[in-house]
């Protein structure tokens, strides 16, 4: 028997119907029957495939590793990095080139600046030389302007407290989760109902769900709105 046969033989057995499975797991209807066909092109991947199939096994009574290797012989593909899904969702940003500025007009302004100086400094000597000397007037000390006493107000500010805070709470099902916290990957895979994880970046939070509805997302002490519906995808990054 291929995988899908023996995910609808198990499933009989248990006497389970595929709304109760549905209910169970919180993976969607139909999603459940095109895998008990034996079709895994809508599961987001290996990853997600076998994430489901983890989910599905102790209602069925079955053993997980069983469901992996048989997922493994027939449907295994290569999966792609983190990266390249993180750029596909354009959560990762892609640097812009840039753009390299020929040395010859800061050397041709700086030439122009030097030459308006020198013509200036001739000018004013030429001038002053041609000019008589004036007698020197006496100026009443009461008519000399007094110092400015206001002092300059410091513009300078504290920096504000940077990075990111995050609590995910699996509250109304499981999901599988992808993070990546400051460029790096450090956390891939089931977040099973009840359980809490918390995570702290200094610059970023990218996040995958495959079931954001049943999700309590918290980032810096603020539980956000929903990030989607039951059994959709989400990517975010948070920063």
């Amino acid at each position: 028997m291929n995988l899908g046969e023996v995910l609808i033989s198990a499933r009989t057995a248990a006497r389970i119907s595929l709304d109760d499975l549905a209910a169970m797991t919180s993976i969607r209807h139909g999603l459940l029957a095109e895998m008990e066909a034996n079709n895994f092109a809508h599961c987001g991947g290996d990853i997600y495939a076998k994430g489901h199939l983890r989910n599905i096994a102790p209602h069925i009574g079955l053993d997980p590793q069983k469901l992996i290797d048989l997922y493994n012989e027939e449907h295994s593909s290569e999966s792609r990095s983190i990266n390249e899904l993180l750029v596909e969702s354009n959560v990762s940003r892609v640097p812009h080139e840039k753009k390299n500025i020929s040395w010859k007009v800061p050397a041709a302004f700086s030439i122009m600046v030097v030459i308006v100086l020198a013509v200036i400094q001739i000018v004013v000597t030429n001038v002053n030389s041609d000019t008589p000397s004036k007698p020197s007037v006496s100026v009443s000390p009461a008519a000399s302007p007094a110092p400015s006493t206001s002092a300059t107000p410091s513009t300078s500010t504290s920096p504000s407290a940077g990075g990111v805070e995050m609590s995910i709470t699996a509250a109304r099902g499981n999901s599988l989760i992808d993070i990546v916290v400051d460029g790096e990957h450090v956390d891939k895979g089931s977040i099973f109902q009840g359980e809490t994880k918390t995570f702290s970046a200094t610059t970023s939070i990218s996040i995958y769900f495959s079931n954001p509805a049943g999700l309590d997302v918290t980032v810096n002490g603020e539980l956000l709105a929903p990030l989607g519906g039951q059994n959709e995808e989400v990517r975010r990054t948070f920063r």
